[in-house]
């Protein structure tokens, strides 16, 4: 079975396909080794990692550099967030994509953001007309931003988001990811409407993941939520470093042999 067989598979389940986001190759490697049955990247997590603000501002060179050194020590399928491809041409978005495909990657995100849906939807068939023609495959989520970013009022931001999923879908997309959406009732009706595993995010009040799954969801995501984490640790840490010197606060880490053992037969 390939890997997008695979990474596919994992979305028909019960309870969501669990994914705590890498944001580079240690990190994805060490969720890998916690059980993880695939690795998908935070952008947030990537642009920040790679010294760059979120917000479609990262170089297409330096993403397909790290999902290199990813891929060099990852088993498990890895399923990468382009933001919105990094441009507005859905022809070089197509071709960015087919360099990933070329690294062996199982999976994508592609998001809307402000843009209009009819972009998204050129994006997602030069995508897949690209895929066909190579022979290849990939699970393409499409990301929309209607409840994230408030595209609309929010009494419309279920029916926006039912409508711009059936586009998606049709236009090429394997999966819907809805950032921000939280409540019970409209997780509900989205699924009934949208033929399509569904893809929610933790935020504050989400329910957990056998809920979330009774409720149709079929894939959650942490997001940049574990990259912010380790940055506030990091934070706290350096800063009480900075200010006392003290080691006693920096001897609690995990242990060097068990992270170099992560790595020990990547090649490198």
């Amino acid at each position: 079975m390939s890997r997008v067989d695979a990474f596919r598979k994992l979305h028909d389940n019960v309870v969501p396909l669990r994914l705590p986001n890498a944001w580079d190759a240690g990190s994805a490697r060490l969720i890998e080794s916690l059980g993880a049955q695939a690795v998908a990247t935070t952008s947030a997590g990537f642009a920040w990692a790679l010294g760059y603000a979120d917000g479609r501002q990262l170089p297409t060179d330096e993403v397909v550099g790290e999902v290199r050194r990813i891929m060099r020590v990852l088993k498990v399928p890895l399923t990468v967030d382009i933001e919105n491809g990094y441009s507005d041409d859905p022809a070089s978005v197509a071709r960015f994509v087919m360099q990933l495909v070329d690294l062996g990657i199982a999976g994508i995100n592609i998001e809307d953001g402000p843009d209009d849906p009819a972009l998204l939807e050129a994006k997602l068939a030069a995508i897949r007309d690209a895929l066909a023609k190579s022979g290849n495959d990939l699970y393409v989520n499409a990301r929309c931003d209607v409840f994230l970013a408030s595209l609309v009022d929010k009494p419309l931001q279920v029916d926006e988001s039912i409508a711009r999923g059936k586009r998606y879908v049709s236009a090429g997309a394997d999966g819907l990811f809805l950032p921000a959406l939280s409540e019970p009732h409209d997780i509900e009706k989205i699924v009934a409407a949208v033929r399509a595993p569904l893809n929610v995010m933790v935020v504050p009040g989400l329910a957990d993941a056998q809920t979330l799954g009774r409720l149709g969801v079929r894939r959650l995501s942490a997001g940049g939520a574990i990259t912010q984490l380790v940055f506030d640790q990091t934070r706290t840490l350096a800063k009480r470093f900075l200010h006392d010197g003290e080691s006693e606060p920096l001897g609690n880490g995990m242990a060097y042999s068990e992270i170099q053992g992560l790595f020990a037969n990547s090649g490198g």
